[in-house]
């Protein structure tokens, strides 16, 4: 079983305003509400392309029934701990001139709350999966991703960890089955720049030996690179498109990589599935389907 983990999620508000005036009334010429946060697009990037998971993490408030709500008119399954207090938050996108976003908070999240969330992490075992995906609340330790993998370690968990800085350093040290920095995350985790899969590749090497087993850098409209557990690198260019949305793009070639490897235990596959993904949700106003992953797939032929 997939299970993916998001600490803060959102209702994603995101608008399209001609041209935006500051400190005037502005309105919209289209509106997507769509629930957020960087597990949760795994999943349902998964669930769209049939694999099950479960979604877990903290929800509160009338938007945290509205994120399951939606989630389940999706068919994603999910098991969130209730905050009384509080809401789950609400993150604005607004596309205008420029893109801008304003984030919430989230609720705050107790020391009861962690332990009801480390019980039912506990009940994983060897056969699955549990993807940490995204930031965490400032309330939270540095640690606390490193903190989950150390408890399940012991019960042969394989940890898929989209984080970035110290959240994504201090996993290395419980082998993830795979990572996935973009080159900037990357870059400044080693104090440089990484501009292409050149200069991306000995760093990605680099974080394999720290402990990583695949490492799978995104390069945005440059395609990915892959440090794989095979010693090999594999690479390919970003399938053509016309970019929509690029919100949830790199979640979605998460979810394409798991999909791939699961269906072929091959790396190669396991990238061009992940590529495939991720253009597919960046080249649609909403997360890839099948349908359209399946476009991308039948017409990829540069890895």
């Amino acid at each position: 079983m997939i299970y993916t983990l998001t600490v803060n999620p959102s209702l994603d508000y995101i608008v399209d305003i001609e041209h935006f005036d500051e400190g005037k009334v502005n309105r919209t010429k289209s509106e997507i509400l769509n629930p957020g946060g960087k597990g949760i697009n795994v999943s349902i990037v998964l669930t769209n392309l049939g694999l099950e998971n479960k979604a877990l993490g903290f929800t509160a408030g009338f938007t945290g029934k509205q994120i399951e709500d939606m989630l389940c008119a999706k068919n994603v399954k999910s098991d969130f701990i209730h905050i009384n207090k509080g809401f789950s938050r609400i993150n604005v996108k607004m596309r205008a001139q420029e893109e801008s976003e304003i984030n919430g908070r989230g609720p705050e999240i107790t020391k009861a709350d962690l332990d009801l969330l480390f019980a039912r992490l506990e009940k994983l075992n060897q056969d699955d999966i549990l993807v940490l995906a995204g930031s965490i609340p400032v309330d939270l330790p540095k640690t606390f991703y490193s903190d989950i993998m150390k408890a399940l370690s012991p019960k042969g968990v394989k940890f898929v960890v989209d984080a970035t800085g110290d959240l994504l350093k201090k996993s290395l040290e419980f082998k993830p089955f795979m990572v996935k920095p973009n080159n900037h995350e990357l870059g400044e985790i080693f104090g440089v720049e990484l501009k292409t899969k050149e200069d991306v590749a000995p760093y990605a090497q680099k974080f394999r030996e720290m402990g990583a087993q695949n490492v799978l850098v995104s390069m945005a409209g440059q395609g990915a690179l892959l440090a794989a557990a095979d010693g090999n690198i594999y690479q390919g260019p970003a399938p053509q498109g016309k970019l929509i949305n690029s919100v949830g793009a790199g979640d979605s070639m998460v979810a394409g990589f798991i999909t791939g490897y699961l269906q072929s235990k091959s790396y190669k596959d396991a990238l061009k599935m992940g590529l495939c993904t991720g253009s597919a949700s960046a080249c649609s106003e909403e997360l890839a389907t099948k349908e359209v992953v399946d476009t991308f797939l039948k017409n990829y032929n540069s890895l």
